[in-house]
């Protein structure tokens, strides 16, 4: 079940900086990408509840798997 997107761009994360929440739909969660707090979809109802989310590590670019920093020996 999806939600509508008129609830995705109003729902927001309940901490207190309110960052919108980016959905995946394929994996029924919703993400703050300050926070990088996720929080689950169950049953079509964000369950936006601090207790319940978990927190995914930042990725930053060139840190995502499979890609690896140039050693500085590499790199001359």
């Amino acid at each position: 079940m999806s939600l509508d997107p008129q609830l995705v761009e109003i729902l927001a994360c309940p901490d207190t900086h309110h960052t919108p929440l980016d959905y995946d739909p394929a994996a029924q969660t919703l993400t703050c990408p300050q926070c990088h707090r996720v929080f689950e979809v169950r049953d079509g109802i964000p369950v936006l509840l601090l207790d319940e989310a978990r927190t995914e590590p930042a990725t930053e670019p060139g840190t995502e798997p499979g890609t690896e920093a140039a050693t500085p020996e590499e790199t001359a």
